[in-house]
């Protein structure tokens, strides 16, 4: 997995346009990383074998963490040009974040269409049914929800978007509680 990752950021890099990516890329990036956790709990930090893990985990991270904001800087561009992205490039996840930013971006030009037109700008809620916005308050790992989507892993304070039958079991269970966004 690692050559994988480091194919995708040069690729990211050297590349104006997204890339392609599998569909279940950060999937198998989160269990490669698991991976490399449990590894180095069960090693001496200090054989050969525990300082190699550490390096490769700490490469991974900051592959990870530019593969991802590199891309998301595309995907947002991509949107505010008025450009459709390419789906087949994106993972589910970054599927699902387009789909969100799309609707932001959308939103944020009708408003500017109704003051350019004279006319009171309109309140638009979100009309999306079945989700609901929670704020996490336990750690939870990544779970799948009923739409069989992957969700999270979560920390405490992260705010998530989930299906609203996955949503009320963490609010049940006392692991989330829910953001009321409305006015």
């Amino acid at each position: 997995m690692y050559d994988e990752l480091f194919e995708a950021w040069r690729k990211e890099h050297e590349n104006p346009s997204l890339q392609s990516l599998p569909r279940d890329f950060y999937v198998r990036l989160a269990d490669y990383m698991r991976r490399i956790r449990e590894e180095r709990r069960m090693m001496d930090e200090e054989s050969i074998r525990g300082k190699l893990l550490r390096k490769e985990e700490e490469n991974a991270r900051k592959m990870i963490d530019e593969l991802i904001r590199i891309r998301y800087e595309k995907i947002k561009r991509l949107i505010t040009g008025g450009e459709i992205a390419p789906l087949a490039a994106l993972t589910e996840e970054e599927e699902s974040l387009y789909n969100s930013l799309s609707v932001q971006a959308e939103t944020y030009q009708n408003l500017m269409e109704d003051i350019l037109q004279g006319r009171k700008p309109k309140i638009r809620h979100n009309e999306s049914r079945g989700v609901l916005v929670v704020r996490i308050l336990k750690e939870i790992p990544q779970i799948i929800g009923v739409d069989m989507r992957a969700y999270g892993p979560f920390k405490p304070e992260d705010i998530a978007v989930l299906p609203e039958e996955n949503a009320k079991a963490l609010i049940k269970q006392g692991a989330a509680m829910e953001i009321n966004m409305q006015k």
